[in-house]
């Protein structure tokens, strides 16, 4: 299963929070009550109707303002997703994984799942919990577009290039491609966890600058729920049955 892909190039990306506004007009999500809280990051942080968020950190050095980074959050779509791993242990048909597309999609069952395993699961912190359904959404890289040949919404819109989707191994090529570009004014560079997921993103800074949750291999190895741990011993073995 080779699927689709995102790339996502920071250097490329201006905050114009077009991405964000055409994933809650194709998904119908409501706008959210927000006010200043010393950031133009608005809202604050992902919701169950807040799939994309632009967020906004300022680069300081020395105590001077270097840069204004921006991050196009979202859904990475992980090649094998722990939030399926995990809530497959209560129901397998709450969280489905594509074949095709490799789109990691929730289902109106995950209201029969434990909200902070799913979220304890998930390295990149995106899960997010209707506490009136108990129903849990994210990303779902526009599933019903995709399979009609089109394009993901935040793709559609973005002005500049910085959103990009099409066959994973071509946006890994066009990943690569890219970097080494970039790698001319930003030795440090770096393609964030780039074969583990079908959303590929080129930090043109420390990654944690943009989000301490933006890349999952810079946090170390992790630690195992209960239900994870048995989830990778009896994986291989369910496969099988």
């Amino acid at each position: 299963m080779d699927g689709k892909g995102f790339f996502i190039d920071l250097t490329r990306c201006t905050a114009c929070r077009g991405c964000q506004v055409a994933c809650k007009q194709w998904h119908n999500h409501p706008a959210e009550d927000t006010r200043n809280w010393g950031s133009f990051q608005n809202p604050p942080d992902l919701s169950y109707v807040t799939y994309k968020l632009v967020r906004m950190e300022e680069y300081v050095e020395n105590g001077q303002v270097k840069d204004w980074l921006f991050f196009p959050d979202q859904c990475r779509h992980c090649i094998q997703p722990p939030c399926k791993m995990v809530g497959d242990m209560d129901d397998e048909r709450a969280i489905l994984q594509d074949f095709d597309t490799g789109a990691v999609l929730f289902t109106e069952r995950t209201n029969n799942l434990f909200f902070d395993e799913i979220l304890a699961s998930c390295p990149y912190d995106i899960p997010r919990l209707d506490e009136a359904t108990n129903l849990q959404g994210k990303c779902d890289m526009c599933f019903d577009r995709v399979i009609n040949d089109k394009l993901p919404a935040c793709v559609l819109v973005c002005p500049t290039g910085a959103m990009n989707f099409g066959d994973l191994d071509e946006m890994r090529q066009m990943a690569d491609e890219r970097l080494e570009v970039v790698k001319e004014e930003f030795p440090n560079a770096v393609l964030g966890d780039p074969n583990a997921l079908r959303v590929i993103v080129l930090f043109h800074r420390e990654p944690t600058r943009f989000h301490h949750a933006a890349v999952a291999s810079l946090h170390g190895p992790g630690r195992f729920t209960r239900k994870q741990a048995f989830a990778k011993m009896f994986g291989n073995r369910k496969a099988l049955i």
